[in-house]
């Protein structure tokens, strides 16, 4: 089954009881036994949710792993995984990611004894020469957020590999349209399920992707133990987002590659950060690991002023204001202030998240009114 089947039909089936074509909500809390520990596959809605269950299955399909797991937000999904460790464990980790994930690292786990090595993975050797044998995961995310760095997923493979360690891959930007690492060797992938899995910026939800049975199991338990999952209607919305991935991510695409040719060319910006230009530094491996570009790009305006930055911003009328990304509507952002404001301005500033950086997230809107919207807020500066 190709892709775009799958993002239809993969691992989805027509309700048993009543033919419905979409699994129905199953607003309930618990259910009925027959007998103590006799039931029909489902005893507490914390547990397993059929409406819940059907998404996970279709996680699963697109990412071509054997075991989705859903949660109430990405950063719920990146919790079960740091559950999997001990104090002393270390975690090497991308330098350039979304600010809630590097405070979530910093200021939840590493007082739990969790040690944690932010690296510039654009260099894989730069991995080798962190791993310890205390190394029990690298994290990585491609494309970054907000810099736009692309990482060789199979050469962090070899590496993990070669050391016995464990390899996640945060697939929000990329999508399994763009990419799968599961296929390339990677062993969990997370998906802020907000963003383009949802598509429609009206839930919040997180997904977790293994092919393994013994690792799923122990996800699967710490996602019950904690129980930060995510209810039948957030469900359901992303199982129908699902079903529109493919067309949405093209148009996603098509649109970034014209907004990013345009800003490159514009005599008021400086440097504009996208993986389809052939300067970018790792250009040849996203043509290798992606099928496309995605609709995620940063740029500078010329002067490097926060001043301009937030001029542009506040003038912008068809890309929002806001944070997130990843639906039909193009949204703006600021990350110094924004979504990358946990994060110490030495340490942002280290990865090129200056004061002056803007992040787009482009949309499925019309192009020409998008790039029309680009050049009225760039008459401000």
């Amino acid at each position: 089954m190709q892709f775009n089947t799958k993002t239809i039909h993969g691992n989805q089936h027509h309700d048993a009881s009543t033919g419905a074509v979409m699994p129905p909500i199953y607003q309930t809390s618990t259910y009925a036994q027959t007998s103590p520990g006799v039931h029909k596959g489902y005893e507490y809605s914390r547990t397993g949710n059929p409406t819940r269950h059907a998404l996970e299955e279709a996680f699963a399909s697109l990412e071509n792993g054997n075991y989705g797991l859903a949660f109430g937000s990405g950063l719920a999904a990146i919790d079960a995984i740091l559950k999997l460790f001990v104090p002393g464990d270390e975690i090497i980790a991308t330098n350039d990611l979304y600010g809630g994930t590097y405070r979530l690292f910093t200021k939840v786990y590493e007082k739990f004894g969790l040690v944690f090595k932010f690296v510039d993975m654009q260099n894989t050797e730069n991995i080798s020469a962190q791993v310890t044998s205390n190394t029990k995961l690298i994290w990585v995310e491609t494309p970054t957020n907000p810099m736009m760095n692309i990482i060789d997923i199979e050469a962090v493979i070899q590496i993990a590999r070669q050391n016995k360690v464990l390899l996640a891959v945060d697939n929000t930007f990329a999508t399994p349209y763009l990419q799968l690492p599961l296929d390339m060797g990677a062993d969990i992938v997370m998906h802020s399920a907000t963003k383009y899995l949802g598509g429609h910026s009206d839930v919040v939800m997180g997904a977790l992707v293994v092919k393994d049975k013994e690792l799923a199991d122990k996800l699967y338990f710490l996602q019950n133990a904690s129980g930060a999952v995510c209810g039948p209607m957030d469900s359901f919305l992303v199982l129908r987002g699902l079903k529109t991935l493919h067309v949405r991510m093209q148009r996603h695409c098509e649109n970034g590659a014209q907004v990013a040719v345009y800003l490159k060319n514009h005599p008021k910006i400086d440097k504009v950060y996208w993986p389809g230009f052939e300067n970018h530094p790792n250009h040849e491996i996203a043509r290798r690991q992606m099928k496309d570009f995605g609709g995620m790009m940063s740029f500078t305006v010329k002067g490097n002023h926060k001043a301009d930055a937030i001029t542009v911003v506040e003038n912008l009328k068809l890309f929002t204001l806001a944070e997130s990304l990843g639906g039909v509507e193009s949204l703006c952002g600021h990350p110094a202030t924004m979504t990358h404001a946990s994060i110490p301005k030495e340490e942002r500033e280290k990865t090129g998240v200056t004061d002056s950086l803007i992040r787009l997230s482009v949309g499925i809107e019309d192009v020409g009114d998008l790039i029309e919207d680009l050049r009225l807020a760039l008459l401000h500066v």
